[in-house]
This record gives C-alpha cells, sequence and structure tokens, in this order.
C-alpha cells in the first residue's frame, strides 16, 4: 500500500495468494499501522547502516511539490533528506522524510528537526552541509543546522541563460559559446559567482539604455537580484575541492520517489489523514533498513496501545 493504490493491492493478494480482501480492509490496516509510526516516531529510533567507509559530510536538504486534497485542492506536501558521504563525496546512504499539506509546514519542521538533531548528535564531527535552491524558506530551515550553505549549482547555472539572451539576443552562435563558458566558470574557478555577478550588472546598466526588449530586461533583473541574493552559496570550485556534493538532485527526486509517484496518479484525490498515513509509511519504506527495523520493533515491543485514532 505504500507503493501501490487498494486497487492493486487487492488484486495483487487475490492473483498471488488467491486471498480476496477488501479495499476497505487495506486501508484500514495501513491506517492502523501508519498510527503507529506516527505515535512511536519520537520514541522508537532507528539504527543507521554499517557503512564501509567512514561518514565525513551530511547533507540536508528540502523541498516542495504539490498533492490534491479533496478540500483544498492542490496543495504542498514537503520532502526532506539526510545524506551521508564518505570523504570521497560518494553518497552512502539517505534518511526520508515527508509531511502531507499543513498550515505552517509545522508538523514537517518539528520531525525533520528531530532527525536532523540525532545525526548531528551520532556524528559531531561531519561537515553539515545545506543544499537546496533559493526559495527562503528553505534556508530559513536549514541555517540553524549546517556549517556551509550550498545552492543547489543547477538552479544557479539556469539563470546564466536569460543573461545570454540578454547579452546575445540574435546571435546564436556566441550565445551558446558565452553561455558554455560561463557555466564551466561557475563550477571550475574560485571567485566565479562573483565576478559573473558584476557582469550581469554591467551589462543590465548597459542594455537598458540600448532598448533591449522588455522580457529580456526582466529576465536579466531576475538573473541580477538571484546572484545578489546568493553568490555567497556559489562557491563551487571550493565545495568539490573538499568533495562536498553541489547538487540537490537527491532531494528534488526524493518529491517524485516519495510524493509524486504515489500521491499523483490519474484521477487521485486525497483526505489529509490518509495521505500522512501513507506518506509515514513510504518514508519507512524508502529509507534502507527502517521498514525492517519499524516491524522489528513491533515484534520485540509489542503493539502500543491504541490511541482513539486508531478506534
Amino acid at each position: 500500500m505504500a507503493c501501490n493504490s487498494a486497487l492493486e493491492v487487492q488484486q495483487d493478494f487475490l492473483e498471488c495468494q488467491g486471498r480476496k480482501v477488501s479495499t476497505s480492509f487495506l486501508q484500514n490496516l495501513v491506517k492502523k499501522v501508519a498510527c503507529i509510526a506516527k505515535q512511536q516516531e519520537t520514541e522508537w529510533h532507528y539504527d543507521l547502516p554499517n557503512f564501509q567507509k567512514p561518514i565525513v559530510s551530511i547533507a540536508f536538504g528540502l523541498d516542495g511539490t504539490c498533492l490534491h486534497l479533496r478540500k483544498d485542492g492542490w496543495r504542498e506536501a514537503m520532502a526532506g533528506t539526510i545524506s551521508f558521504y564518505d570523504d570521497q563525496g560518494e553518497r552512502q546512504h539517505t534518511i526520508y522524510v515527508g509531511a502531507t499539506p499543513e498550515y505552517g509546514k509545522a508538523d514537517f519542521s518539528h520531525r525533520f528537526t528531530a532527525e536532523i538533531e540525532r545525526i548531528k548528535a551520532e556524528y559531531p564531527d561531519a561537515n553539515r552541509i545545506g543544499l537546496a535552491d533559493g526559495a527562503e524558506s528553505n534556508w530559513l530551515f536549514l541555517k540553524p543546522h549546517i556549517q556551509t550553505q550550498i545552492l543547489d549549482f543547477y538552479h544557479a547555472s539556469s539563470y546564466l541563460g536569460a543573461v545570454a539572451n540578454a547579452k546575445f539576443p540574435k546571435d546564436k552562435r556566441a550565445h551558446k559559446d558565452w553561455l558554455d563558458n560561463r557555466c564551466h566558470q561557475l563550477k571550475n574557478n574560485s571567485g566565479a559567482a562573483e565576478a559573473i555577478y558584476n557582469e550581469m550588472v554591467a551589462l543590465q546598466a548597459r542594455k537598458c539604455t540600448q532598448k533591449l526588449p522588455k522580457h529580456l530586461q526582466e529576465k536579466l533583473g531576475a538573473a541580477v537580484t538571484y546572484y545578489k541574493n546568493h553568490r555567497h552559496q556559489m562557491d563551487y570550485s571550493g565545495y568539490t575541492d573538499q568533495h562536498f556534493p553541489i547538487g540537490s538532485g537527491v532531494t528534488e527526486a526524493a518529491c517524485k520517489t516519495l510524493i509524486k509517484q504515489r500521491f499523483c496518479l490519474a484521477g487521485m484525490r486525497w483526505k489529509q489523514s490518509g495521505a500522512a498515513g501513507i506518506l509515514n509509511l513510504r518514508a519507512l519504506v524508502l529509507t534502507t533498513q527502517r521498514w525492517t527495523q519499524f516491524w522489528q520493533k513491533i515484534s520485540l515491543l509489542g503493539v502500543p496501545l491504541a490511541s482513539p485514532a486508531l478506534n
């Protein structure tokens, strides 16, 4: 049920085990198991894998994506990731955290903060990295927990296309050469973000007097503002020298695998409680070894007393 619809699970039971079960039985069972997971998330701590290499860096990322709620329409759900890296920058493990749309994102912030604090206590000497796009809310959340801020390289480089359009609006070859060159510089040269920002500012001042089309001026202005606000998070050559990750692909992928693949199939409309339960279980399933550990704790400790939500 964490990975498939109730109808698909019902059909699987029938075809593979010859058992007829109702979709309501499956949904009620999932609700009860999800409630156990929710009740015990602050009490049951899950062990990390036995890493073959020492963990040197840990990257924290978060992002949002939309799912459709029956009463509220399209609302933003949150996905968070905690990724562990060795001294060569190879990712060894990722923890996934998800939360359905809630006002103020309070539930997600509380749960993700708890996960981060446990990891910080377990790896006090690891480099703590925040890796996200430019959304202000992401950095307001991440700043208290990290030592290094890294803006996702894809988002930083994507703004350079607007600058190339403004600089060479009619020369496609010059446009491509400039764009390729600046992307290379941004990734590999120390101080490149500051140099590119200064180039943007000079270009903006010059083009404003040369009757550049309004839509190109606006996009150039957006790029200037973006680099002005985030160039301190764009030292990509320095980050790669330290074997830090520079792309938020893990978190972007989490939005798809944790949320989109399960909650945005054709015609799906969710109740808040149902979506929250499935998302909790899905995060346990997708985080390596956690689903097994969850059931081991139930076998060892038993099922907690049912709360009113379970009755």
